[in-house]
């Protein structure tokens, strides 16, 4: 079957809010509609005219795309998906829309993730006897074990000792990274990407995008102990968020005179073991790089990575031999958080303003989105500005 071309013509975001904080009492679909909203009204596409919207999240339970689409303005016929791949959700959903529309099913799609942790359902496990106390519970991707909260931070803990990435190293990089996105912020950068669900300052920046000054940052006391490297500070927090994208066939991209678009390249997904979930992302881009078909990685210059920790970002550069200033150069998850389902559509929403919207980075052609997911699961995928 031959793959048509695909074309990504809008992405914007909310603000990206603490548990508890700037969304604390947003359902998942009162955060997403709004974004839907505006995507639509970025490209004058009528809601009429979607055909399927496909929704990353991990919390909320039963099918939330289709009441988003609803919340949204959709047509009752538009088809609506939920993905749960835990962090990956959202980059999977803008992948999955991608393919509906190379293999010729649909013409326009609706695509993102969006958590609300401030007002997820809470799970708890069946008592098993009449004397058994109920207890919640964070259910293990990978077998019956409860998960731990610390999991992800173990992994990158290993990381850090194996590469030998200091505190120091991993703290610069916070400090560094909050720098960036002030930076960002300060010349409007964000501008054009985050939909304020009010119209007051608060909902147009990222809650936790408050730099720490560099003792601050020191004075944090580990995680794992006395030898732990990763800190509060330097680790991305869960929080609450949205974004979505508008994915269109190239019929459709020509009918709207050919705007400025990203265009899905290649992408690679895989697993690693359990517990080494701080190198999943690494070993994904790593398997891109071996399906570029003749395209220099070279050419590739922005790197857009929801970091659990620092050390993660960190890696990725040393690894595969990456100016750090290629990574997340607006900041990235350890800035703005990690909203889960919706982090990996937050990514292509970066990239999308960096190689569209941003004026001084047009140079740039090429950009990856990469995480990890929960449970040792890895994603990348290479976009291109069109």
């Amino acid at each position: 079957m031959r793959s048509l071309p695909v074309y990504i013509i809008a992405a914007r975001r909310t603000a990206i809010g603490r548990i508890g904080g700037l969304h604390r009492l947003r359902r998942v679909e009162d955060l997403a509609a709004p974004v839907v909203e505006a995507v639509l009204k970025d490209t004058g596409v009528e809601a009429s005219e979607v055909d399927e919207i496909i929704v990353g999240n991990c919390t909320a339970g039963d099918n939330p795309a289709r009441l988003i689409a609803l919340a949204s303005g959709l047509p009752v016929t538009a088809m609506a998906t939920t993905i749960d791949q835990q962090c990956a959700s959202g980059l999977e959903a803008i992948l999955a829309a991608a393919r509906r529309i190379a293999a010729g099913e649909a013409e326009i799609v609706v695509a993102g993730g969006v958590e609300s942790l401030s007002t997820a359902p809470w799970r708890i496990a069946k008592p098993r006897n009449l004397f058994q106390t109920p207890h919640f519970i964070r259910p293990e991707p990978t077998g019956a074990v409860p998960m731990a909260e610390h999991v992800p931070h173990i992994s990158c803990e290993k990381l850090a000792l194996r590469l030998g990435i200091t505190r120091a190293e991993q703290d610069a990089w916070t400090f560094t990274s909050h720098r960036k996105a002030a930076e960002a912020r300060e010349a409007r950068h964000f501008v054009g990407e985050i939909v304020p669900l009010r119209a007051t300052t608060e909902e147009a920046r990222d809650q936790s995008a408050v730099g720490p000054d560099a003792d601050d940052l020191a004075d944090l006391e580990p995680i794992a102990g006395e030898m732990g490297t990763l800190t509060a500070g330097n680790i991305s927090a869960l929080h609450d968020g949205a974004a979505f994208v508008l994915v269109v066939s190239e019929a459709e991209w020509e009918r709207r005179g050919r705007p400025p678009a990203l265009r899905p390249v290649v992408n690679a997904a895989l697993g690693v073991e359990p517990g080494l979930e701080a190198e999943a992302p690494i070993a994904a881009v790593q398997k891109l790089y071996s399906r570029l078909n003749g395209l220099d990685r070279s050419a590739i210059s922005l790197f857009e990575l929801s970091e659990a920790a620092a050390v993660q970002a960190i890696a990725l550069g040393r690894q595969l031999g990456l100016d750090e200033a290629a990574i997340n150069p607006e900041g990235g998850a350890v800035v703005r958080g990690h909203p889960l389902g919706a982090a990996g559509a937050v990514l292509v929403t970066r990239l999308f303003s960096r190689l569209i919207r941003n004026e001084a980075a047009r140079g740039a052609r090429y950009g990856v989105a990469a995480l990890g997911a929960n449970g040792g699961l890895g994603l990348a995928a290479l976009f291109e500005r069109t």
